[in-house]
C-alpha cells in the first residue's frame, strides 16, 4: 500500500513537471522574417462582437502579443474602460518567458480599479481597470482576455488590422454575430468582403488574416485610416437608455439627437430679461449674436460631463444658466437657447475636434463626433460659435474645428456641412525688424510680428495672449529663434476678430550676434525665420504627400550696418517654386543700410506620392537659401 502511494505520487509529479515543460507560444515559433526590424509580434488576435438585441451586445477580446524589446514594453499593459452601460464582465492575465513557460498568472488584487478621471471632467461615471505584465527580461509573451457587456447597440467596435508599423501579426481575426434583422452595415478599406455563415439563429461574419507585415507609416502622408486596411462598423437601429434611433443616414442620426435635445432650452425668465437688454441696442444678427456670446463667456465655464448618456445629451440650459458651467453639449444647446431667446435661429452642430484629426468619412452614417459647436445662418454668411471658451475670438474656429466635415442638427434630422477653412492669404506671420549691428558683432533689434488666422495660434499664442506676464514672456524665450539674446522689454496685444491676430513686439540685445574676423564681418539675413527641416529620404515612396495646413511668411528686415561697412558681395534673389509652395528672398543696400526680404507661402493639398523628392528638394533649397550667409568688409 505504502509501495502504491509511492507511485501514485510520483505520477502526480511526473504530470506536473511535463505539464510545467509543456510551452505554448515560445518565440522559437516565431518566423525570422517575422521578427526582423520589430519590436514586437502579434502571435493571436481576436476581436468578436455579437449582437443580441437594439440594447444589448457583447465583445469578446483575446490577444496574444510577445514583446521583443523595450519599444513595445507598453503593449505588455492593457487598460479597459467601461460605465454603466459598458459592464466588464472578466478579465484575465498570463505571462510566459521566451520558452513559453508560465512565469506570472494575473490576480484579482493585482488588476486596478479606479476613476477615469481626465483632469477636466467635472461629473464622471467612467473608470477603468488596468494590469501590468511587464518584464525585466527580453523577450516574453503576454496573453490577455476579456469581455464587455453593453447594455446598447449605438457602440459597434471598428476595425483596423494594425496600428503599429513596427509589430507583426501572425494571426488575426474580426467576428460579428447578430441576428438578420440586426445586421450591422460595415465598409471596407483595402479588406475583401467576410466570409458568412450561421449559428444559433444568428449569422455570422467573420474576416480572417495571417502573416501580416505592416506597410510602413510615412510622413507627411495622409490620415492612417485611408493607409492601414479598416473595417467602419455601424448599426442601423439602436436603444441607448430607452432613446431609440436609426443610424442608417445623416437625417436618421440628427432625429436621433433632436430626440436628446427636446425641451432643453428652457430659460429662466430673468436671464430672458437680461438677454433682451444686452441685446437692445444691436443693428444686424451678427451684432446680436456676438453680444450673447460674450454673455456666455463672461458668465460659464467648460467641465467635462460624462454621466450616463451624458456623454451625447446636454444638460438642460436652465441647469447651465444656474450652475455657471457646462461640457460642450451643455454650452452649446444653452447658446442656441439663448440666441433663440433675442430672435435669432442657431443650430447645434456634432464635430471632430481637434488639430489633425482624421477627417469625418461623410459617406458612412456613424457615431463619428466628440465635440459640439454652434452655427448661425446669417444672410449668405454663416457664424461660427466656439462656446468651451471664455477667450476664443467671436466667429474663430480655428485649427481645432476649421476647414473640415461636421453635422448640423435640424428640425428635419442631420445634414452635412463644411465649417470655415483659413487659406494661405490669412494665416500670415508678418515680421519686420530694425537690427542696428555694432562693430563688435553685437547687436540690439526691434521686432515687431504679427501672427493672423492659424498662426494666431502658433505654440499656444492663442491662449498665452490672454495670460500674465510670465506666461508671455516664457512664450517670447521660447519663440524668438535667435542662437543668444537677452529681452530688453516686450509686449503682446490681442485682436479679436473671425480672423483674429496677435501682435508681438520685442526689444532684444544681441550678444556676437555677427562673426567678426579681421576685416570682415558675417551674419544670416535671416533673422528668426530660417527653415532647416528636410523630409527623411525615402527611395520609394509609397503614400500620396499631404500638407495639412496653408500659410504666409513675410520678413522684412532692415540691417542697420556700422559706419565704413560695405557687402563683399550682394547675393542675388533667390527664388523657388514648385507645386507646394512659393519662396523668395531679396538683398538690397539702401543708404549703408541692408534690406532683407523674405515671402515663404505654403499651399494645403494632396500631391502624388511621386512628388515626394520634389517636396524634399523644395525644402533643402529653402533651407540653404534661409541660412546663407553675407560678407561685410571694412574699409578701415
Amino acid at each position: 500500500m505504502k509501495r502504491l502511494s509511492l507511485i501514485v505520487a510520483g505520477m502526480f509529479v511526473y504530470m506536473a513537471v511535463t505539464a510545467k515543460e509543456d510551452p505554448k507560444y515560445p518565440v522559437s515559433a516565431i518566423p525570422e522574417d517575422m521578427k526582423t526590424g520589430m519590436y514586437a509580434v502579434i502571435r493571436e488576435q481576436e476581436l468578436r462582437f455579437e449582437v443580441n438585441s437594439v440594447s444589448n451586445a457583447s465583445t469578446h477580446v483575446h490577444i496574444v502579443i510577445t514583446i521583443l524589446n523595450a519599444n513595445a514594453k507598453s503593449y505588455a499593459s492593457k487598460v479597459i474602460w467601461y460605465d454603466k452601460f459598458n459592464v466588464l464582465r472578466s478579465f484575465k492575465g498570463i505571462a510566459y518567458d521566451a520558452y513559453g513557460n508560465v512565469i506570472r498568472k494575473l490576480k484579482q488584487n493585482e488588476i486596478y480599479d479606479q476613476s477615469a478621471f481626465d483632469g477636466s471632467s467635472l461629473f464622471s461615471d467612467d473608470r477603468l481597470k488596468k494590469a501590468d505584465l511587464s518584464q525585466g527580461t527580453y523577450p516574453y509573451t503576454v496573453e490577455f482576455e476579456y469581455e464587455t457587456e453593453h447594455k446598447t447597440l449605438f457602440f459597434v467596435p471598428d476595425f483596423e488590422l494594425y496600428e503599429d508599423d513596427e509589430i507583426t501579426i501572425q494571426k488575426e481575426s474580426f467576428t460579428i454575430i447578430y441576428p438578420p434583422a440586426l445586421k450591422p452595415r460595415y465598409k471596407l478599406f483595402k479588406i475583401e468582403e467576410p466570409k458568412i455563415s450561421s449559428a444559433d439563429a444568428k449569422e455570422v461574419m467573420q474576416w480572417t488574416f495571417e502573416n501580416v507585415k505592416p506597410e510602413k507609416f510615412e510622413k507627411t502622408g495622409p490620415d492612417l485610416q485611408r493607409v492601414v486596411p479598416n473595417i467602419a462598423v455601424a448599426p442601423t437601429s439602436f436603444e441607448f437608455d430607452s432613446y431609440a434611433g436609426k443610424m442608417d443616414s445623416w437625417e436618421n442620426y440628427g432625429k436621433w439627437i433632436v430626440s436628446l435635445n427636446k425641451d432643453r432650452d428652457i430659460l429662466p425668465e430673468q436671464t430672458k430679461k437680461k438677454l433682451q437688454e444686452i441685446t437692445k441696442n444691436a443693428k444686424t444678427t451678427e451684432e446680436k449674436a456676438r453680444l450673447v456670446y460674450e454673455y456666455l463667456q463672461s458668465k460659464t465655464r467648460y467641465v467635462g460631463i460624462q454621466l450616463g448618456i451624458g456623454g451625447f445629451q446636454p444638460f438642460e440650459a436652465s441647469v447651465v444658466d444656474q450652475t455657471g458651467y457646462g461640457d460642450c453639449k451643455a454650452l452649446s444647446n444653452y447658446m442656441v437657447a439663448m440666441l433663440k431667446e433675442v430672435g435669432i435661429h442657431a443650430n447645434y452642430i456634432l464635430i471632430r475636434a481637434g488639430r489633425n484629426q482624421p477627417a469625418m468619412d461623410v459617406s458612412f452614417p456613424s457615431s463619428q463626433f466628440n465635440h459640439a459647436v454652434v452655427a448661425v445662418p446669417n444672410a449668405t454668411d454663416t457664424l461660427w460659435l466656439e462656446c468651451t471658451s471664455q477667450v476664443n475670438p467671436f466667429g474663430y474656429m480655428g485649427s481645432f474645428t476649421g476647414d473640415r466635415y461636421a453635422l448640423m442638427i435640424t428640425e428635419n434630422g442631420g445634414k452635412v456641412v463644411k465649417t470655415p477653412r483659413y487659406p494661405a492669404e490669412v494665416n500670415i506671420q508678418s515680421r519686420t525688424a530694425d537690427v542696428f549691428v555694432e562693430i563688435t558683432g553685437d547687436a540690439k533689434a526691434k521686432v515687431k510680428t504679427t501672427f493672423s488666422g492659424l498662426q494666431y495660434e502658433n505654440d499656444n499664442l492663442d491662449y498665452v495672449v490672454n495670460q500674465q506676464y510670465d506666461d508671455q514672456k516664457k512664450w517670447v524665450q521660447e519663440n524668438t529663434d535667435i542662437p543668444a539674446f537677452d529681452i530688453v522689454n516686450f509686449s503682446m496685444t490681442n485682436k479679436k476678430g473671425k480672423i483674429p491676430s496677435a501682435i508681438v513686439s520685442t526689444e532684444l540685445s544681441l550678444k556676437r550676434f555677427a562673426t567678426v574676423s579681421g576685416k570682415r564681418i558675417f551674419l544670416v539675413p535671416n533673422l528668426m525665420n530660417r527653415s532647416s527641416y528636410i523630409p527623411e529620404k525615402l527611395d520609394t515612396r509609397k503614400t500620396n504627400v499631404v500638407l495639412r495646413t496653408p500659410y504666409t511668411d513675410l520678413d522684412t528686415i532692415r540691417y542697420h550696418l556700422p559706419e565704413g561697412i560695405y557687402p563683399e558681395f550682394l547675393p542675388d534673389p533667390v527664388v523657388v517654386k514648385s507645386r507646394f509652395g512659393e519662396y523668395e528672398a531679396s538683398f538690397k543696400m539702401d543708404q549703408g543700410n541692408l534690406l532683407y526680404i523674405r515671402r515663404l507661402r505654403m499651399n494645403k493639398g494632396e500631391y502624388p506620392a511621386e512628388s515626394y523628392k520634389e517636396l524634399t528638394e523644395f525644402y533643402r533649397n529653402v533651407g540653404k537659401a534661409d541660412n546663407a550667409k553675407m560678407v561685410f568688409m571694412s574699409k578701415t
